[in-house]
């Protein structure tokens, strides 16, 4: 295999195909990267056996071929490269020679018929949405996936089709977050789970202008085809929770506030909180204004933070990074809230329509919290 290419060229490839290698593994296959140079196209394949990455791009191939480089030492190489151009070259033994400016490596790769294949997805039936739309769902649910093992089917995303509406869903036991968009040209209503590790590695790897990507289910496994790179991952099997019925239909109180404002408010009243010192957040709404109080054994902190409406006299408790994440995923100016009492969850969404729901569940409080 002989080929040649910027090295900034490279570095992309190798940034997202890596992010699919195991650090430590059995098959010391899977902690390399499969290289395929063919015409004028170079693939660069990771994979762990639940998920594969394989993005490709234009090169300059002289003698196409395939071998297996080491991923951690081949990413450490290319990174310190000078800007230049990179020439790789590997002879009938298998030894490998990187070349870029004055800096010469030499790496013994390793047969390529021996790794894994990627999972086979059919892609008859499937759907399409801009990159930023999915970026985003992802990004304002993601945080409430699960990261509990005893429940596997929690540590996943739900994916729901239903006509024209896409619905992602992640729960955790303690929060829900919902978000909602409506998508074009669905074959179908379909549901399925989609592990949160693969959902991270994908919004690292969409972008933020308006290319499309394209989402392949099957009964075992998804694929995802962004621009020049495909991600496939297992899907998750399992029952998920029946998120529609933990919504709570009816309120005593509902009210409006600043989402900045009051996520300043409850950081501040946070400062005295850490991993050791998980005392929750007391929100006392006192008609318009919602007095927001913490004690721990360092200390005692108190805010108060205004809203648009009146809740009188009700005291809720909340662990601050609970509700802080669900309002930074938000992103509006204005956020709804909705309370019905002391141990009924709060759920947070937007002023108008439903694009996303966020559901807290209450922390009880003691008489020195």
């Amino acid at each position: 295999m002989k080929f040649s290419c910027e090295k900034e060229t490279l570095l992309n490839l190798l940034n997202i195909a890596s992010r699919a290698v195991t650090g430590k593994s059995s098959m010391p296959l899977l902690e390399g990267l499969l290289l395929a140079a063919d015409a004028d196209t170079l693939t660069i394949t990771g994979y762990d056996l639940s998920m594969g990455i394989r993005t490709t791009a234009q090169v300059d191939v002289v003698e196409p071929g395939r071998i297996v480089l080491n991923s951690r030492l081949f990413c450490d190489i290319v990174r310190k490269l000078p800007q230049d151009v990179v020439y790789l070259e590997t002879d009938d033994k298998l030894m490998t020679t990187i070349k870029c400016g004055r800096s010469v490596f030499n790496l013994m790769a390793s047969e390529a018929d021996e790794y894994p294949a990627l999972a086979d997805v059919a892609s008859d039936k499937g759907l399409s949405l801009p990159q930023p739309i999915l970026k985003s769902m992802i990004a304002q649910t993601i945080f409430s996936v699960s990261d509990n093992e005893s429940k596997p089917i929690h540590t996943g995303c739900l994916f729901e089709i239903e006509g024209s509406r896409l619905n992602v869903v992640a729960v955790d036991g303690y929060r829900l977050s919902v978000r909602r968009e409506t998508v074009e040209g669905v074959p179908g209503d379909m549901k399925f789970v989609v592990p949160g590790t693969s959902l991270r590695e994908i919004e690292r790897i969409l972008d933020d202008d308006d290319d499309i990507v394209e989402i392949f289910p099957d009964s075992k496994n998804i694929l995802f085809r962004i621009g020049g790179t495909t991600l496939i991952t297992r899907l998750i099997d399992g029952e998920f929770l029946n998120y529609r019925a933990a919504i709570p239909k009816e309120f005593e109180h509902e009210v409006s506030a600043d989402r900045q404002e009051l996520i300043q408010c409850i950081e501040r009243v946070s400062l005295i909180v850490s991993e050791k010192l998980k005392n929750p957040i007391r929100f006392h709404f006192d008609g318009s204004y919602v007095q927001m109080s913490c004690v721990t054994a360092i200390g005692k902190s108190y805010d108060e933070c205004p809203f648009d409406g009146s809740i009188e006299n009700l005291e809720i408790g909340f662990n601050n990074r609970y509700i802080l994440e669900a309002l930074r995923a938000a992103g509006d100016e204005q956020v709804k809230l909705q309370l019905k009492g002391a141990l009924n969850p709060m759920i947070i969404s937007p002023m108008e329509g439903d694009k996303y729901t966020y559901l807290v569940l209450p922390v009880r409080l003691k008489a020195n919290d």
